[in-house]
């Protein structure tokens, strides 16, 4: 019998975020360990089931049960199949496989091969968020293919190059080191296929810098991974601070930015206007 949470038990912002206006309790279906995560709970919801890791009890994954949507940084990396070739996506953090379900949702085509470092989040995943049947084939062709092991690997790549890479990769709550060194975006570059593009989940909402009120310079400069990303393409760089009720969390894509009224068009009506708000990052 699963056991009963009470929205007291410290759970992250982002959960907070989802329950602040609701007495609903959480329930805990799962808890495990691993190598690779000293905590790995899945937790259920009315509206949602969440994966819920390290001690820190960060949310790494959404499954809604009522909405398409998670109304967070998830829902941009939707945007991207529009404004890259065609050819396979990297997800770099897979996770549960949230966004791989949303983009498959949204563009039953496209080719997803996803990395996680931890086969014990696959093996949950598959039972518990329905990730075996993104593994299966669509009509149009599009499916997952999960890659276990390191994201970061120079191995984590395909012939002829990724479209696009998702990235999403955080451990303890907190960006990955690595990804605030500007060497470690030129060897992703090199994976991508010409014309491809980088869309990168920059801070989460724990992080002080991801709650600056403003949205200029002054705001995305003392985020490392930004300052790391704008270091290495200088000139092609955009990104966007999404509201604090979308989690509070920076996110940037790589290249020039695109036609945004294009680009808007191209999307579902709930992504449209929300593409608008991406801005070049020019250093004062």
């Amino acid at each position: 019998m699963p056991a009963t949470m009470p929205l007291t038990l410290s759970p992250p912002r982002l959960l907070l975020h989802h329950h602040r206006h609701g007495q609903a309790k959480l329930q805990q279906q799962r808890s495990n360990r691993s190598d690779f995560n000293e905590v790995i709970m899945v937790i259920d919801s009315p509206s949602n089931r969440y994966l819920v890791l390290d001690p820190s009890r960060n949310v790494h994954s959404i499954l809604p049960k009522k909405s398409a949507w998670t109304n967070s940084y998830w829902d941009e990396f939707v945007s991207l199949p529009p404004v890259v070739p065609r050819g396979p996506v990297a997800l770099l953090g897979l996770g549960a496989g949230t966004a791989a379900h949303m983009m498959l949702e949204v563009w039953p085509w496209i080719q997803l091969i996803g990395w996680e470092i931890d086969p014990t989040i696959i093996e949950l995943s598959r039972d518990y968020f329905g990730m075996s049947n993104l593994e299966k084939t669509t009509e149009l062709g599009g499916s997952l293919s999960v890659r276990i092991g390191d994201a970061l690997s120079p191995s984590a790549t395909v012939e002829g190059g990724f479209a696009g890479v998702v990235v999403d990769l955080f451990a303890d709550g907190k960006v990955l080191p690595q990804l605030q060194e500007a060497e470690t975006w030129v060897e992703i570059a090199k994976k991508l296929m010409p014309d491809g593009r980088i869309m990168v989940n920059c801070g989460g909402a724990d992080t002080p810098v991801s709650l600056a009120a403003d949205t200029g310079v002054s705001s995305w400069v003392q985020n490392p991974t930004i300052k790391a990303l704008c270091s290495a393409f200088p000139g092609q760089l955009n990104w966007k601070r999404l509201s604090e009720k979308e989690s509070v969390n920076y996110v940037a894509l790589t290249s020039p930015l695109p036609d945004l009224e294009e680009w808007s068009t191209s999307l579902p009506s709930e992504l449209s206007p929300r593409v608008k708000q991406w801005v070049p990052c020019e250093l004062a």
